[in-house]
């Protein structure tokens, strides 16, 4: 096998780390938010289209969030998401 296959297999492997997509203080910043938003939406009445109405969010980034999928949601959406749930929360 060539060298240059080889390094284009491994680069599809492990991206770069320049990407900006892996800045790691911008992911557990995120990840922090989910876990405190998940934990909100456990002990809240409501579901998860009530939440998004209250948010002014669409219903798919709510279900994005509950499953886990932090590349579909900005900081903005999860902060708007954890002070609209804060509120409703006794």
């Amino acid at each position: 096998m060539s060298t240059a296959r080889s390094t284009a297999h491994a680069d599809l492997l492990d991206p770069p780390r320049s990407s900006p997509d892996l800045d790691v203080r911008e992911l557990e910043k995120r990840t922090r938010l989910m876990r405190v938003i998940t934990h909100l939406i456990a002990v809240s009445d409501m579901g998860s289209r009530e939440i998004a109405r209250r948010a002014g969010l669409p219903v798919q980034k709510v279900s994005d969030l509950l499953a886990g999928k932090l590349e579909h949601l900005k900081v903005e959406d999860l902060l708007v998401l954890r002070r609209t749930l804060e509120v409703e929360v006794p």
